[in-house]
């Protein structure tokens, strides 16, 4: 049986461009969730309709992970709702999963013009992994590369779809709105862009032999820069993390590229304790 993973952000999603739509204490988030729900259940749609007997998970893989409306979701499909998980944004990933879909991503913090571009969260400035700079785009797919497992197909604004462009050629995209910047685009309407991702979720799942993984080979150099100091000072009582030069660049090595992976992790969690 063919087992697929949708991993849904909200940021890319057709009809975003503003943290009161992707914020669960802002007046307009649950427009964001219903339309972020929406798009799921088109992807969903779509790789049933290559793979009628394929068994899908959804991962819900915004901020809380708490955003999908499990009552409005697609019934053939089971969700990955909650945190923490081993695999953060990919929960529900195996090494018996066949493809990976992310959708209603955005780009990496420093990339742009892009909508709501970021790296986890606003504290991380940047991850480069051997010297690459590498957003939540490029880390998931090599998580799943490490697992043998290809990203066959990514959706959001055009600059995360030449991201992943740029790590796997081979793989789909579908680029739901324009970025003009951080906080503003020129979009699709959210029904085309549901009819769009339904036919490359269906295309992408069935051409996914030709779409190869992204592998990181390990041991995996890693330097990530913090925002805040307060944050650079917890990350050293990390064992084998130490201060880098510039006094907001933490580094270390693991050993392959999932340890890198759930340090990362681990480092944007820290990122979230505040002094005092």
């Amino acid at each position: 049986m063919t087992k697929v993973l949708i991993s849904v952000d909200m940021e890319g999603v057709s009809g975003i461009v503003h943290p009161a739509e992707t914020l669960p204490d802002r007046y307009d988030y649950e427009r964001g969730r219903a339309l972020m729900t929406a798009e799921a259940n088109a992807v969903i749609a779509g790789v049933l309709d290559a793979e009628p007997s394929a068994a899908v998970r959804v991962a819900d893989a915004h901020g809380p992970f708490r955003n999908l409306l499990p009552e409005e979701l697609d019934r053939r499909a089971r969700l990955v709702r909650g945190r923490p998980r081993p695999l953060g944004m990919l929960g529900g990933l195996d090494e018996d999963t066949d493809a990976v879909l992310l959708i209603g991503y955005h780009a990496r913090a420093g990339g742009g013009p892009a909508v709501l571009a970021h790296t986890m969260n606003d504290a991380i400035l940047d991850v480069r992994v051997a010297g690459r700079s590498l957003g939540e785009i490029g880390l998931n797919a090599a998580m799943a590369g490490q697992l043998g497992v290809p990203v066959v197909l990514l959706s959001g604004d055009d600059a995360a779809c030449a991201e992943l462009g740029a790590l796997v050629p081979s793989a789909f995209t579908v680029a739901v709105k324009e970025a003009i910047g951080q906080g503003a685009a020129v979009t699709m309407h959210p029904a085309e862009a549901r009819e769009r991702l339904r036919r490359a979720a269906a295309d992408a799942v069935g051409r996914r032999a030709r779409v190869e993984p992204l592998v990181v080979a390990g041991p995996c150099e890693v330097e990530v820069d913090l925002n805040g100091p307060y944050t650079v000072d917890l990350a050293t009582l990390v064992p084998g993390v130490s201060r880098a030069a510039g006094g907001r660049t933490v580094a270390f090595t693991a050993a392959d590229f999932s340890a890198a992976y759930r340090l990362v992790l681990l480092l944007a969690q820290l990122a979230t304790i505040r002094p005092g």
